[in-house]
């Protein structure tokens, strides 16, 4: 099997698993504070990688681009759902609110980069948001506890910064090798990480077994893995097919969760697993190629 073909469904575990290392993560760290840590040892990583790999050189305007990609994709998306979360935000609404970025993303694609949407996709986007609305149901609670303006908009953030930044690293890094490219965003990220938290934490970081594991984990499994599985498949595919992978992650989540914590895993949770991949499977199937020519 190519990578193409695998890249999608090893994106969808491994974005998924980030949900847990936070749940590991957060009750020893403030969230800027554990991710500029994150994002400092992942940029190391690969500046020490990059002195082994052949990789073209890069122009400065491309260091740049990459580094507010960057500072998109990983330090407001992150950043935003960490703060809103550590502020009281029921996850589970967090979790709702960030899956619209597939639907934002489509909308933005269409305008900016020029990509054709076609009804079946936008049928697809509708159907996979609906499923995980269903995965997520049991997990809203009272959502009036801790939602307030500041966590609201925190969560929005997030979500716009997302797609923002994958839009972004579409439209304005070609034909500039992923390592360097992941490297000055993961630079971005943790400049903007870093203002955060020494502008609005005070840089708790207690270095305990949980808190290092899932260092470690987000690290080597999140930021280089699942992150260079996501630019691989934003190089290779339409932002809209790309995004709505992102409605299978509070599913894998869920299942995840179940196995690890015992969390109920309900009949009606199961339907809206299945919903969430049908609509996945619309917005992203590929039409054979008589019946594209012929469209």
């Amino acid at each position: 099997m190519n990578l193409s073909r695998l890249a999608p469904a090893l994106f969808v575990v491994l974005w998924a698993t980030g949900f847990i290392g936070a749940r590991y993560a957060m009750p020893w760290s403030e969230p800027f504070s554990f991710l500029a840590v994150r994002f400092a040892i992942a940029f190391l990583l690969l500046a020490g990688l990059l002195a082994f790999v052949r990789a073209k050189p890069t122009r400065p305007r491309d260091r740049l681009h990459a580094a507010f990609a960057g500072m998109l994709m990983h330090g407001v998306y992150l950043g935003g759902v960490f703060w809103a979360i550590r502020h009281g935000m029921p996850a589970g609404l967090s979790a709702l609110i960030v899956a619209l970025q597939p639907l934002i993303t489509a909308v933005v694609a269409g305008f900016s980069l020029g990509e054709r949407i076609l009804p079946r996709h936008w049928l697809g986007l509708a159907i996979g948001f609906v499923g995980v609305v269903i995965v997520l149901l049991p997990k809203l609670g009272t959502v009036t506890s801790g939602v307030t303006a500041a966590t609201l908009a925190a969560s929005v953030i997030s979500v716009v910064g997302m797609s923002a930044g994958t839009i972004w690293q579409k439209r304005f890094i070609t034909g500039v090798d992923l390592v360097p490219v992941t490297l000055y965003q993961y630079l971005g990220a943790t400049l903007l990480m870093v203002v955060g938290s020494f502008a609005l934490e005070t840089r708790t970081f207690v270095p305990t077994g949980e808190l290092l594991l899932a260092l470690a984990w987000s690290v080597l499994v999140l930021s280089l893995g699942a992150i260079f599985l996501l630019m691989y498949l934003i190089r290779h595919g339409e932002m809209s097919k790309v995004s709505s992978l992102f409605y299978l992650v509070p599913a894998v989540t869920a299942l995840m969760a179940w196995a690890l914590f015992s969390e109920e895993l309900t009949a009606l949770q199961i339907a809206g697993m299945a919903i969430a991949t049908l609509g996945v499977a619309l917005a992203t199937v590929q039409l054979p190629m008589r019946a594209r020519a012929s469209r």
